[in-house]
């Protein structure tokens, strides 16, 4: 008994006559006669009764026919499993943003990514980037999004941006008079700052002091979106990733360009010495696809 023999039978048993079954599989009429006479001196009983010409499956063939349908859904789901990993790797997504990423620009990614990838099961977190970086190197995460402080050695890393951070302020605030923010201008007011160990943050005070400021922090937190939501009322300014930025942040807050340009630099991380699957590299291609939007600061 062999795969192709099984293979004419059940051509037959689906299509109800051997030219038909021939037409399936792509062979002759005679052949796949042969094939069946094969397989039914390799099971020793009758799989067809001959009448009038037509072929009529023996109870036999009958019992038989069920084994052999399980084996082929089998095959058949194997077969579009190897389909599945060919065209989209092992058919899961393990992804991880920072916070300003994953507010606007990974779900963006996410949702076009899936349109063309529905069946593909994503897992997104959103947490520190040094998490991140540990998760990836864990083999927790296929890819992730993470601030530059992070050590990058011992993982595959790539920057995916530099971003100019935007002052954000009341609509009514006093300096959006103003179409860029310098640190004159800035020093008057006080500061929601993002994390001292923030590298877009230290250079914020690295700008400030070169200009003889020094910053006047009244609140610190490490989510750019919530400096956002905290410079709604009141008096106090903070310098945000452009990330955070969509419509309901641009309608609320006033934004203005920081002179001279602090950026906020993402790196892409990657498990190291693994191949990239077509998942990844899919992801990855959204994210570069989306991030332009990004790239410059909102007035």
């Amino acid at each position: 008994m062999n795969f192709r023999q099984l293979e004419a039978f059940n051509a037959v048993m689906i299509s109800g006559s051997t030219v038909r079954a021939a037409e399936l599989m792509g062979v002759t009429q005679p052949a796949v006669s042969r094939l069946i006479a094969e397989l039914e001196a390799a099971v020793r009983f009758p799989l067809f009764d001959r009448v009038r010409g037509r072929l009529i499956a023996t109870p036999e063939g009958t019992l038989f026919f069920r084994e052999v349908e399980v084996s082929f859904k089998g095959l058949d789901r194997l077969q579009a499993t190897a389909a599945s990993i060919r065209d989209y790797g092992a058919g899961t997504l393990k992804i991880a943003s920072l916070a300003a990423a994953g507010a606007i620009l990974a779900p963006a990614a996410i949702r076009a990514f899936r349109q063309q990838n529905p069946g593909v099961r994503i897992t997104f977190h959103i947490t520190w980037s040094s998490a991140i970086r540990n998760g990836i190197t864990d083999g927790q995460y296929d890819l992730g999004l993470a601030a530059d402080e992070i050590d990058r050695s011992g993982i595959d890393s790539q920057l995916f941006g530099s971003f100019p951070g935007l002052v954000a302020m009341p609509k009514s605030h006093p300096l959006t008079l103003h179409k860029s923010i310098t640190p004159d201008l800035i020093a008057k007011w006080p500061l929601i700052g993002l994390s001292p160990e923030d590298r877009a943050r230290q250079r914020f005070d690295e700008a400030m002091k070169k200009a003889g400021h020094e910053p006047k922090y009244v609140i610190e937190t490490p989510n750019a979106a919530t400096i956002c939501a905290l410079a709604q009322e009141g008096d106090a300014v903070g310098l945000v990733n452009p990330l955070v930025i969509g419509e309901a942040e641009s309608r609320t807050v006033a934004l203005r360009p920081f002179a001279p340009e602090v950026m906020f630099r993402v790196y892409l991380l990657f498990p190291a010495d693994i191949q990239k699957s077509a998942l990844v590299r899919g992801f990855t291609a959204e994210l570069f696809r989306l991030r332009n939007r990004f790239e410059m600061p909102t007035a």
